[in-house]
C-alpha cells in the first residue's frame, strides 16, 4: 500500500464528495435519527460502493496506458464542469427528495444503507474511484483511500452537516471542488501529452 495515492485519493474523493447530494441526505438522514446508527448505515454503502467502483478500475486498468489517462483526464473535466455548473439548489433539492424516499418502517442503519446504496450508483466519486483504480495500479491504496474520504463526509453528514454548511456555504465547498477537479483535467491531460 502507497501512503503517497492514499492520501491524494482521500483528498480528492472527500472534496468531490463533500456537496453531493448523499451528503445532504445523510445530514437530514442523520437530523431525524441518531446519528451514529445513520453513519453506520452510510459508510456499509459506501464501503460497497468504494469495492465496486475499484473491481471496475481494474477492468478499466486493461485498456492501452493513453486511453485510461484520456478517460481520465476527461472524468476530471466532467466533474469539474458538474460541480462549477450545477447548482447547489439543485443537490440540495435531490438529497432531500432522497432522505424524504427512504423506507420509513425501517431502521434506522438499514435506510441509511438503503438510500446510500441507491443514491451512489454512477456517482461522480464512484466513477472517480474507478478512475483512479485503473491510473495507479494499486487496488487497496484506492480502496482505502476513497473509502476513508467517504466515511469521512459521511461522519460529517450525519454528525455536523448543518453546523459545517454553516461556516462554509454549499456554493464555496461546490466551487473548491469544482477548481480541483479541473487541476486535475490539466494535470493528467498534460501527463497524456508529455507521455
Amino acid at each position: 500500500m502507497q501512503l503517497g495515492v492514499v492520501l491524494g485519493v482521500f483528498a480528492l474523493i472527500f472534496v468531490a464528495e463533500l456537496p453531493d447530494k448523499t451528503m445532504i441526505a445523510t445530514l437530514i438522514m442523520g437530523s431525524r435519527s441518531r446519528p451514529l446508527l445513520v453513519w453506520i448505515g452510510v459508510t456499509a454503502a459506501f464501503g460497497v460502493h468504494a469495492a465496486i467502483a475499484v473491481l471496475a478500475g481494474r477492468l478499466l486498468a486493461l485498456l492501452p496506458h493513453a486511453w485510461v489517462e484520456g478517460v481520465t483526464a476527461l472524468l476530471f473535466a466532467g466533474g469539474a464542469a458538474y460541480l462549477l455548473l450545477v447548482s447547489e439548489e439543485e443537490e440540495e433539492e435531490e438529497g432531500e427528495e432522497e432522505a424524504d424516499a427512504a423506507p420509513q418502517g425501517l431502521r434506522p442503519i438499514a435506510t441509511a444503507f438503503v438510500v446510500i446504496f441507491v443514491g451512489e450508483f454512477g456517482d461522480l466519486t464512484q466513477i472517480l474511484t474507478a478512475n483512479l483504480a485503473a491510473k495507479y495500479h494499486d487496488p487497496l491504496s484506492v480502496f482505502v483511500g476513497a473509502f476513508a474520504a467517504l466515511t469521512a463526509v459521511g461522519a460529517l453528514g450525519a454528525f455536523g452537516g448543518r453546523a459545517l454548511l454553516r461556516v462554509l456555504p454549499l456554493a464555496v465547498i461546490r466551487k473548491a471542488g469544482g477548481v480541483l477537479l479541473a487541476g486535475f483535467a490539466v494535470y493528467t491531460l498534460v501527463t497524456l501529452i508529455r507521455g
